[in-house]
């Protein structure tokens, strides 16, 4: 199963990019129930590089470090869970930034492993995450969209 959301943003694929390359200093402003970010190893958003982030979704507290594995400038980002167990349920993440005729389409991404019972019984978390994702990718929008504004 694959939770998508996708998010246009009236701004240029480099704004979104960078966006997420300063993670540490955006992490909080995105989304009103992110808690902590900061970078692991690496020098920022590369191939390697791992971050550790929290959040709270539904009211629970998600803890995650996660390894970046493939980072493509300006296109596309994914990055998997260094935990095994946590990687088994959910094997990768990934952020995909599409040009578009007024700015680009954001795409975000959760593979989740779950077969139709799986996805039943976990409904109520699954729809919290999609909102979750729906909520960031307005945020991004709305972020981006006011800083382009504001250095015309």
């Amino acid at each position: 199963m694959i939770l998508e959301e996708t998010t246009s943003v009236n701004a240029p694929a480099e704004d979104i990019y960078h966006f997420f390359g300063a993670m540490d200093e955006n992490y909080e402003r995105w989304h009103p129930d992110h808690i902590e970010f900061r970078w692991v190893s690496g020098d920022g958003l590369e191939t390697g590089a791992e971050a550790y982030f929290e959040e709270r979704i539904a009211g629970e507290l998600q803890r995650k470090t996660v390894r970046f594995t493939e980072v493509i400038p300006n296109r596309y980002i994914e990055f998997k869970p260094t935990s095994w167990l946590v990687g088994m349920l959910m094997p990768s993440l990934s952020f995909t930034i599409d040009p578009a005729t007024d700015g680009c389409d954001f795409t975000q991404r959760i593979k989740v492993r779950t077969g139709p019972i799986g996805a039943r019984l976990n409904r109520r978390e699954f729809d919290a995450v999609r909102e979750h994702m729906t909520a960031e990718g307005e945020n991004l929008k709305r972020i981006l969209e006011s800083e382009a504004t504001s250095t015309v």
